[in-house]
């Protein structure tokens, strides 16, 4: 995958977040990719943030790919670090070519790096697909995940 880049996402490339993020039926239901003030605002934050990394991945000047990766310090298992990897988006027509498992290899080396001793992450019950994916790169289904809206 030598001509993708990853880097940290920019305000200019939030019109192709938003769009891989829309473009599933729980995204399409979710998203706004026509005001764009929302997402701006999230972003700044996140950019402000140490322990968040917010990153795009680049094919010939066009974003490809994107995923938020956290960095939780925390006290459970003997103070240990943890990474939590949401919003993975691949562009519908790079699905397939390798991409999804270079961004995913990216966030766990960069886990890695920020010491952490255990990456999570959690996959909406229907994104079949995804569940394999994530299995074939050794994570394992080992929890029941519980959510509340506020």
């Amino acid at each position: 995958m030598g001509d993708l880049e990853v880097r940290p996402a920019a305000a200019d490339d939030l019109p192709a977040i938003v769009a891989m993020l829309a473009d599933d039926p729980l995204g399409a239901q979710r998203e706004s990719p026509d005001d764009l003030t929302p997402y701006l605002t999230a972003l700044e934050r996140l950019n402000n943030d140490p322990h968040q990394h917010v990153v795009v991945a680049v094919r010939e000047g066009r974003v490809v790919g994107t995923l938020q990766l956290t960095i939780v310090p925390g006290l459970a298992r003997k103070g240990a670090t943890r990474a939590i990897i949401e919003a993975v988006r691949v562009h519908a027509d790079e699905r397939g070519s390798g991409l999804g498992t270079h961004f995913l290899e990216w966030a766990l080396d960069r886990a890695r790096s920020e010491g952490c001793q255990l990456v999570q992450l959690t996959s909406d019950a229907t994104r079949t697909d995804a569940h394999r994916f994530y299995e074939r790169l050794g994570f394992e289904a080992s929890h029941v995940g519980f959510k509340l809206r506020l």
